[in-house]
């Protein structure tokens, strides 16, 4: 999932954050428990408030657990992997298709 709204606050309410992923905010608790790597910032109330690069974060995750259909323990070991590169779904096929376009193409010139 590749979040279509442009990011141009400092920090965003864990509702707005639930809001742009079409989850619940439970759930955005619930990956903040499971994940290292995120970390909202929590005002003295306890509120918590996140960044660009929290929803960045969370746009790996998501993708790794909504749309690829991974656990939450191979979403952890995806993410540990240094060379870990977002990719959504859409990217994703059009490589696919890209390649294919590259052997047709290669078949035609021969």
């Amino acid at each position: 999932m590749q979040i279509t709204k442009e990011l141009t606050k400092l920090y965003y309410s864990i509702g707005e954050v639930a809001e742009m992923f079409d989850v619940s905010p439970s759930l955005i608790r619930y990956w903040e428990s499971e994940f290292k790597n995120l970390k909202p910032q929590k005002n003295r109330k306890g509120d918590r408030k996140f960044t660009t690069k929290d929803i960045r974060e969370l746009e790996k995750i998501y993708t790794l657990v909504k749309e690829r259909g991974f656990t939450l323990i191979g979403a952890q070991r995806e993410l540990k992997n240094k060379g870990y590169e977002y990719k959504s779904n859409a990217v994703l096929k059009l490589e696919k298709l890209k390649a294919k376009l590259i052997k047709l193409k290669a078949k035609l010139d021969s």
